[in-house]
């Protein structure tokens, strides 16, 4: 019997080590930063010899395929738009950002738009974005500033540096082809395959670790106040650079006591409104909403649908004119 189970077991071992061999030969590039959940600098673009650079989901970042110059084309007004999943929407054309193109073009101002936004990013994952996006000539960047995600920027930190320490635990870890497999599960590649009892456990253990860290008074101080941080960093980020900024703060539909539907910024607008100046605009989601009736917009309590994201550019367009944040049209 023993030596049946050495057999096997040296056999796995071999194949394994052919495999991690094959990896690292032919996958390594497309391996890297997978483990850092987001915050590797420059995860999902993709700089070509050709001068274009391309977005893809890469290092723990979903980004929607787009591709741009990496030099910003001649009389072109190009705008970037970093946020979270409300700022991501269904697909970049039904996005704000894919939206604010189409009327600056109409408006005769010749417009492209990107949505760099990301799914459960919180402020420093989005300032680490931000960084790499000024590297390629924004005319504008619009920052969609929200306090919802904090919780996940700091379980994916602590994931990945679990990852980069060395202690035994992880030793496995040090496989690419070990460090893949585990990376599906968490993306949940085959998530469907795992029994329904698991599932609902790994579900139910995040959300009541997220409700639980949210009703922790502290806690959501260190996490308003993290934002607001990161926001100011952030701004003088943009002004080094010489690219002009927009904060579009996050308004989430929420009901009162009585049941009755309101809008509430969760003082975003007054931390915004402070850092307003020259090359600094500001659009607060409850003003520009708040006239209307809003609650149709809202998929949920904090994501828009697309009808959302249409008004949402509209708001967009008008203030970035009234603001002088776009050239006058030709």
């Amino acid at each position: 019997m023993k030596p049946a189970v050495t057999k096997s077991l040296l056999l796995f071992l071999a194949l394994l080590a052919g495999a991690e061999l094959f990896v690292r030969v032919f996958f390594a590039r497309n391996m890297a930063g997978r483990f850092d959940y987001g915050y590797h600098p420059t995860a999902g673009f993709v700089e070509q010899a050709d001068g274009v650079v391309r977005l893809e989901r890469s290092g723990g970042r979903r980004f929607f395929p787009q591709q741009f110059t990496r030099e910003r084309p001649a009389d072109t007004f190009r705008v970037f738009v970093i946020g979270d999943s409300v700022a991501r929407g269904k697909s970049v054309a039904s996005s704000y950002a894919g939206q604010l193109a189409g009327l600056l073009n109409a408006r005769g101002v010749k417009a492209e738009a990107f949505n760099l936004s990301l799914p459960g990013f919180g402020a420093r994952r989005k300032h680490l974005v931000l960084e790499q996006a000024l590297r390629y000539q924004p005319s504008l960047v619009i920052l969609h500033v929200n306090g919802s995600n904090e919780f996940e920027d700091e379980r994916e930190w602590r994931r990945r540096e679990e990852f980069r320490g060395w202690h035994p635990k992880n030793w496995l870890m040090k496989s690419l082809v070990i460090r893949r497999l585990y990376e599906m599960k968490t993306e949940k590649v085959y998530w469907e395959w795992l029994p329904a009892s698991v599932r609902q456990q790994r579900a139910v253990s995040d959300a009541d670790a997220e409700v639980q860290a949210a009703l922790n008074a502290d806690t959501t101080r260190q996490w308003d106040e993290l934002v607001r941080r990161q926001t100011v960093a952030g701004v003088e980020l943009a002004r080094q650079q010489g690219a002009k900024l927009l904060l579009l703060t996050q308004a989430r539909s929420e009901k009162d006591a009585a049941g009755k539907p309101h809008l509430n910024d969760h003082g975003l607008d007054a931390m915004a409104a402070a850092l307003r100046g020259e090359g600094v605009g500001v659009l607060s989601m409850k003003a520009a909403l708040g006239p209307l009736d809003w609650p149709p917009l809202f998929a949920d309590g904090a994501h828009l649908r697309p009808d959302g994201h249409r008004v949402l550019a509209g708001a967009l367009a008008r203030e970035l004119a009234a603001q002088r944040l776009v050239p006058a049209p030709r």
